[in-house]
């Protein structure tokens, strides 16, 4: 286990090394990678969003595919097509990969695309696999999906369906950085700038450096394998239970709740739950969850889980609000 828990724990310190003051960025998108599930990253332009999965691919054994979402893009653009080929006389269909056939996937601005488009993607990432022209194709085993949509464009979207953002393990909000983080972010690139050119001169004389070696994928494999070892106690189930419970049941706790909530999460917000405070459990070196493992990644496991009122929205409460309130109303065990 210490040699796996070193290798994630070599591959988090690269990406912190390119992504300045998005540490939480960086820790959630492993808990994602070893638990097995799919983000959805919200924040404004420029926030590092995609800088941060291309962080992940180059440090990580791993083919990198990168999708713009358009609202003219088609099903086929996502998933790939049969093609037809003609050789020494022979003619066929072959099916050729689109760029969901990755082990890190970057699906940017995902609300740009059309329901079609969606539902093509829904597949892919519940399934892991993907069916064209009535023949299924599997998917690599290690993949992960990391969608990124914009709040503040919403001319030309089409908001994702409950049932897809569901599907996502959390939901990531990006924050800009504090002011010191800033100014740490611009030395970063003018040193990537400056080495780049150091690169180009290198190259053109034939003595590069080579990169240091990527983290492997048995390494993330192992991990899994680890993570599903974590023991979680009778109290932390119920624990959880309870926190997803009190989504859908709100008067029970508070007038303000019952009033906020319209519809709450479902046993896949409880799943999410119990694999993220085990990831997180882990990488704390622990073989074991407690109550801080939960209420760490609560917030992202179920802000996009919750359908909140129109008396909710006038009066300016986030989902986020909701979940910190429901916090402070179920008892620790």
């Amino acid at each position: 286990m210490a040699d796996t828990l070193d290798q994630i724990a070599e591959l988090r310190t690269r990406m912190q090394q390119s992504i300045v003051g998005q540490e939480r960025v960086v820790e959630r998108l492993i808990i994602g990678l070893l638990a097995n599930g799919n983000l959805l990253v919200e924040g404004l332009p420029g926030l590092a969003k995609t800088r941060a999965i291309k962080a992940l691919a180059r440090n990580l054994e791993a083919d990198f595919s990168r999708i713009q979402f358009t609202p003219d893009l088609l099903p086929s653009d996502v998933t790939g097509t049969e093609v037809y080929y003609q050789v020494d006389g022979k003619s066929e269909f072959r099916f050729e990969p689109g760029p969901i056939f990755a082990n890190i996937v970057l699906g940017d601005e995902i609300n740009r695309a059309p329901a079609k488009v969606q539902a093509a993607m829904l597949e892919a990432m519940e399934e892991l696999q993907v069916t064209v022209a009535g023949t299924t194709h599997a998917m690599p085993p290690l993949i992960m999906v990391m969608a990124t949509q914009n709040p503040v464009e919403q001319e030309g979207t089409y908001p994702l369906p409950e049932a897809q953002m569901d599907r996502f393990l959390m939901h990531v909000n990006i924050e800009y950085p504090p002011i010191d983080d800033e100014v740490r972010i611009v030395e970063l690139v003018r040193a990537e700038e400056t080495a780049a050119a150091a690169t180009s001169s290198d190259d053109a004389d034939g003595s590069s450096t080579p990169l240091s070696p990527r983290v492997p994928q048995t390494a993330v494999f192992e991990a899994r394998r680890a993570i599903a070892g974590i023991h979680v106690a009778e109290a932390m189930q119920r624990y959880t239970a309870d926190l997803v419970y009190a989504t859908r049941t709100p008067g029970k706790y508070s007038e303000d709740l019952d009033r906020w909530i319209d519809v709450g999460g479902s046993p896949r917000a409880s799943i999410a739950l119990d694999k993220c405070s085990r990831v997180h459990a882990w990488l704390a070196g622990r073989d074991f969850v407690d109550p801080e493992d939960i209420r760490a990644i609560v917030h992202d496991c179920l802000r996009h889980r919750l359908m909140l009122s129109y008396e909710a929205q006038g009066e300016g409460v986030t989902a986020d609000d909701v979940i910190s309130a429901i916090l402070q109303q179920v008892a620790l065990p």
